[in-house]
């Protein structure tokens, strides 16, 4: 697999493109991120689902755009997904021709591969495995079914934000959109249940911080961020709200316009999966696509007991690994030695490995203060496959190795 791939996702809303870079076999980290709000089916589905010229021209314009940013970083694969817009639009072969003249090989992929991807992502890293992906674009939703790590289902339904906004919302007729949502809630499989929902896209994320804000939420990191169900009906409250209190609680200006309907949309499919707490994914179609080419020879999982985050912190600040080892199990026997005595939980044995076998990253900026300088890169680079409450007590551990107290203060649990 190329060093550097970029991967761009079309969608009815936005178009996004993710640069990746690899440093190992299957470590990597996201070296680039461009967005361009392109609306893409903006007047569509008023016209038969036909995209609109001037919807073509702004995307056109924005992949070209992308392209001259992927060749600057030396990319060597670019990956092209299109979701609902495209696959809806009757005349998709205009745009697709458009965007083969500037070359890019774009593929129209249909709602059963897109949820496909992103349930690929929340299952490949996120730190539960299992539950329900729920991806609310602008033209569709779509679910996927996750069961030990594995996409055991998937489904596509209508329920797009700027779908319903055209069709519904324009008109204030909303009793007609929560109508319609049910209905189009009926057609998924009686097996789409799970208390566990992990929240992909531009809506899960608007949703996820403006919980963070309302609660105070010490800790700036959208992705792993999971909340319960009892703030439905906080969430419930906003779709009745006016722009100006919706931009005070943190929506921004530009999702003001689908905030409603999305909002509406996850609390409607919230209720139907009998969900219990929510996880907020920062990963979805394009690290699924990322991961598809990165796993396809291994059945589309990581290793047994690998994980990418620690993988690349370690590839990234040169940590000796053979040192790492060495240091990870003296610091383990000395766990079982104690755990009797200070009543310690097996549980935290998993914490204190990752914490030893990482501490010395912050070496490469300065070592004598490389304790400082890992704590913060473990809480901001343990991306993949642990919970913020994870993150926390393994960089802590090294913060505070030196037997400095750890200062108690006041604020919000997380």
């Amino acid at each position: 697999m190329a060093k550097i791939t970029a991967v761009i996702d079309i969608g009815s809303n936005s178009a996004r493109m993710a640069v990746f870079r690899k440093t190992s076999r299957f470590g990597f980290y996201l070296l680039r991120e461009e967005k361009s709000r392109v609306r893409i089916s903006e007047g569509a589905y008023e016209n038969g689902g036909n995209l609109q010229d001037f919807a073509i021209k702004r995307a056109i314009n924005a992949l070209k755009e992308f392209l001259l940013i992927a060749k600057s970083l030396k990319t060597r694969k670019i990956l092209a997904v299109a979701t609902s817009a495209l696959r809806d639009a009757p005349n998709k072969a205009e745009f697709l021709s458009e965007v083969k003249k500037i070359g890019i090989n774009l593929k129209v992929i249909d709602g059963e591969k897109e949820a496909f991807f992103g349930g690929i992502a929340v299952a490949n890293l996120l730190y539960k495995k299992n539950g329900v992906s729920v991806d609310i674009g602008g033209g569709s939703c779509e679910l996927s079914l996750i069961k030990n790590a594995r996409v055991e289902k998937t489904a596509t339904l209508q329920l797009g934000t700027v779908r319903l906004k055209e069709l519904f919302f324009d008109k204030g007729y909303i009793k007609g959109a929560k109508e319609y949502i049910k209905n189009e809630l009926k057609k998924l499989d009686k097996n789409f249940k799970d208390e566990t929902v992990f929240s992909i896209g531009g809506t899960a994320r608007a949703i996820a911080q403006v919980i963070m804000k309302k609660n105070e939420y010490p800790l700036d990191i959208l992705h792993g961020f999971s909340y319960e169900i009892k703030e439905i009906e906080f969430l419930e409250s906003l779709i009745k709200r006016s722009d100006e209190e919706l931009l005070k609680i943190g929506i921004k200006p530009e999702r003001l316009d689908v905030i409603r309907p999305g909002l509406l949309v996850f609390c409607e499919v919230l209720k139907y999966l009998k969900a219990k707490n929510i996880i907020t994914s920062g990963v979805g179609v394009r690290e699924g696509v990322f991961l598809s080419d990165l796993l396809r020879n291994d059945n589309l999982i990581f290793p047994s007991n690998f994980n990418p985050s620690v993988r690349t912190i370690i590839d990234v600040y040169n940590i000796n690994t053979k040192t790492a080892s060495y240091e990870t199990k003296i610091a383990l026997d000395l766990f079982d030695l104690l755990k009797d005595e200070f009543n310690l939980d097996e549980k935290y044995k998993r914490h204190l490995a990752f914490a030893i076998k990482l501490s010395r990253a912050g070496e490469l900026i300065d070592f004598y203060e490389a304790h400082k300088h890992t704590d913060y890169i473990i809480l901001n680079s343990l991306h993949y496959g642990f919970s913020h409450n994870d993150r926390l007590l393994i960089s802590k551990i090294i913060r505070f190795y030196k037997g400095k107290n750890m200062q108690k203060k006041r604020g919000r649990k997380i």
